[in-house]
């Protein structure tokens, strides 16, 4: 192998990305599909490292497939505006502060429930009533 030429280990050690979820990648067409030894095993490029590293990004930063699939698109066309790359990323900004708003009210509200614990008996815990009783306070 070339340097050039990367084998599913090769690509997944580098991206920190696991062989199974790379071949997921390429089963949904966010990666495409490398070319073939002849005996059959994949062969990547810098091209598919690239592409993947922005993929794996993109996921560690929450970004849902379907936007990952659209920054991919955008980000093929050089010429292209940067205004929908902002658009799908304050989006996701969005989500992401309101999912901070919900889990910090639940840190509130679990703190709560474990400070009106009087650590005595299960029979009178406050966390397992809550817990059992008020499944949409969590």
């Amino acid at each position: 192998m070339t340097i050039t030429e990367l084998s599913i280990g090769q690509i997944a050690a580098l991206t920190e990305c696991k062989p199974a979820t790379i071949r997921y990648y390429e089963k949904i067409g966010l990666l495409p599909e490398p070319r073939r030894s002849p005996g059959n095993t994949r062969i990547y490029d810098q091209t598919h490292l690239g592409l993947l590293r922005f993929i794996r990004n993109s996921r560690e930063m929450g970004f849902s497939q379907k936007d990952v699939r659209e920054l991919l698109d955008i980000a093929g066309q050089t010429h292209h505006p940067c205004a929908d790359v902002t658009k799908i990323a304050k989006a996701h900004l969005e989500k992401i502060d309101l999912r901070i708003a919900r889990m910090s009210a639940l840190r509130s509200e679990l703190e709560e429930t474990i400070q009106a614990c009087d650590g005595e008996l299960v029979a009178n815990c406050r966390i397992v009533e809550a817990l059992a009783n008020s499944p949409q306070k969590f």
